[in-house]
């Protein structure tokens, strides 16, 4: 199909829906909220993993305090770095999939 062709099956479709001459689907959809992780589950995670705080602060994109903070409970993750950890924490491999092999 031409994007012209795509372009007008589009407003084609977009005028009959705003006429009521054609029914869509519609889903919700939820965000899950974000956990929260206390000094304790941080360092559970890492150990999970197998890497140093060292490895384990360039797979997520923080620095080497950065995590040394948060396993002491001088800071706590925030934002992106709470959503990375819950996905680490279900799959203790996803972040062994960003490594090298030394050569």
């Amino acid at each position: 199909m031409s994007v012209y062709k795509s372009i007008m099956q589009g407003l084609t479709e977009a005028a009959a829906y705003q006429q009521g001459k054609l029914k869509t689907r519609k889903a919700r959809l939820g965000i899950k909220a974000v956990d929260t992780f206390n000094t304790e589950d941080i360092r559970q995670i890492r150990r999970k993993t197998g890497l140093s705080q060292v490895m384990f602060a360039g797979s997520l994109g923080v620095s080497p305090k950065t995590v040394e903070a948060w396993e002491n409970g001088r800071n706590k993750p925030e934002g992106a770095s709470r959503r990375l950890l819950e996905i680490v924490r279900d799959d203790p491999g996803f972040l062994r999939r960003f490594h090298e092999a030394p050569q």
